[in-house]
């Protein structure tokens, strides 16, 4: 049970670590404490998968329009609804959420590349390795 568990709680610590990171980058945002980063980090991973998906379709055909570019303001309008609902995490505007979403975005993905994969490969068919 706690192999299923590993990946999410990596996502997790990852999640809160990019938002810990933007918080020095961006003055716009704040933690007042350690407990509205973990909290604001869950929630942010809880936001991402039940409402982005929903807002994706929602605003497809302008997303389509933009090539894409909309799912910038989407990932913004997470981090300032996460700021709304989480004492103690504050993000000064939308601009801010904007390219601090940009940022956090790009450093979990570094981040979650650099982590160990740690577990056995997977045989694909023909004998490959899956990763």
């Amino acid at each position: 049970m706690m192999h299923g568990l590993r990946p999410f709680i990596l996502q997790w610590v990852i999640s809160a670590f990019s938002l810990w990171a933007s918080s020095y980058v961006f003055s716009g945002i704040r933690f007042a404490d350690r407990g509205s980063l973990v909290i604001a980090a869950l929630l942010l991973g809880f936001a991402n998968a039940l409402v982005k998906p929903v807002l994706i379709v929602l605003t497809l055909p302008l997303t389509l329009v933009t090539l894409g570019g909309f799912l910038l303001v989407i990932n913004a309008l997470m981090i300032l609804l996460v700021a709304a609902l989480v004492r103690g995490f504050t993000v000064s505007g939308f601009w801010t959420a904007l390219f601090a979403s940009v940022f956090i975005s790009v450093l979990s993905f570094l981040l979650s590349a650099m982590v160990d994969h740690s577990g056995p490969p997977v045989s694909g068919p023909g004998g490959g390795i899956w990763l």
